[in-house]
């Protein structure tokens, strides 16, 4: 049986900055508020006017990381597309990729998994690839959250977290058992998933629906019960994250480079301080993009390489908690 390796990363985040000020001026909030409750300082939101999608934001990212690999979009054999911001309804981004970056007719798929989407979406191709299927195989993700945003004081306690990016990797087989993702960890706890979602549109509750309710109707906008997310997250992260530990006889000791999900910079911090993990250990982001949910840990894999954090022979750890509730882990011999 093969492994997977990562050879190629890509990162793409729209130009127009939204700060903690520009975002007081749109609702009752202000900068000391964003920032102690989640350490957010500024995000990146698509420009009204601009063609930037969810799909548009993955296949610039994925020209990025096709290029950094050393292949072609020709050696692509399949995709994986993560996001809960589909540019439609349906058909999924998965095929708008192949059509974008004008690829062979490779087959795609679409993961809903929300804040754990990408390191889902890892953990599928490293499957395809792990059993002979695929050699390489594209793994998106790109979320464009600020369009379905409550930009008022009543939504403040969601929209002042999300922003807009996407991220991509090339993984390609490696024979060598002992390199590339060692394993990967999913879970799932469906009956909190009214705890963080977006109830609206759905087929119960379809667009002819919101539109003639004679009564204000918010459930198309997300809702989070941010203190329940946040117990459950603390304690998730580190479970998933042991588990992948200890499948790989590894201690905390031996993470080279934590990357989690960017929900919440106190939760990275949380979970720093519990794996009594140094500064340099742990790569956080989400000061400056917000939580970007499928893309986030992408994103900040991309950074923390290009910064030159991510060494040769390191134990990188992906973890990330999410809607559903979903987490999941990736411990990758880099």
């Amino acid at each position: 049986m093969y492994n997977s390796k990562i050879i190629g990363l890509g990162k793409y985040v729209p130009e127009n900055v939204v700060t903690n000020e520009d975002l007081s001026k749109m609702m009752d909030t202000n900068d000391a508020w964003i920032q102690e409750r989640t350490g957010i300082q500024e995000r990146r939101w698509i420009k009204e006017g601009t063609d930037d999608t969810s799909a548009i934001m993955g296949a610039k990212a994925s020209r990025m990381a096709i290029e950094r690999s050393g292949l072609t979009k020709d050696d692509i054999d399949f995709i994986v597309f993560a996001t809960m911001t589909p540019d439609y309804y349906f058909p999924g981004c998965g095929v708008q990729i192949q059509d974008l970056l004008d690829m062979k007719n490779v087959g795609a798929i679409d993961i809903r998994n929300q804040c754990s989407g990408f390191v889902y979406a890892i953990s599928v191709a490293d499957q395809f690839i792990k059993t002979g299927m695929y050699k390489n195989v594209l793994v998106v993700g790109a979320e464009y959250h600020s369009n379905g945003l409550d930009k008022t004081t009543r939504g403040r306690g969601v929209t002042v977290i999300f922003g807009d990016g996407a991220g991509a990797c090339v993984l390609s087989r490696e024979e060598d058992n002992t390199k590339g993702i060692l394993s990967t960890h999913l879970h799932s706890e469906g009956k909190y998933a009214d705890k963080l979602i977006v109830e609206s549109p759905s087929i119960k509750h379809w667009v002819p629906q919101i539109l003639e309710s004679k009564e204000e109707d918010l459930s198309y906008f997300p809702y989070m019960d941010g203190t329940f997310v946040f117990k459950h997250a603390v304690v998730r992260f580190s479970e998933v994250i042991i588990e992948g530990l200890i499948k790989n006889g590894l201690n905390k000791e031996d993470i080279d480079m934590l990357i989690p999900h960017q929900a919440n910079l106190r939760i990275a911090q949380f979970i720093q301080k519990k794996f009594a993990l140094r500064d340099d250990q742990v790569f956080n982001n989400i000061q400056k993009y917000g939580n970007t949910t499928a893309a986030s840990v992408i994103i900040a894999l991309t950074e923390a390489w290009e910064e030159g954090k991510i060494k040769p022979g390191g134990n990188v750890v992906l973890a990330a908690f999410g809607s559903g509730f979903t987490w999941a882990s990736a411990i990758i011999k880099w």
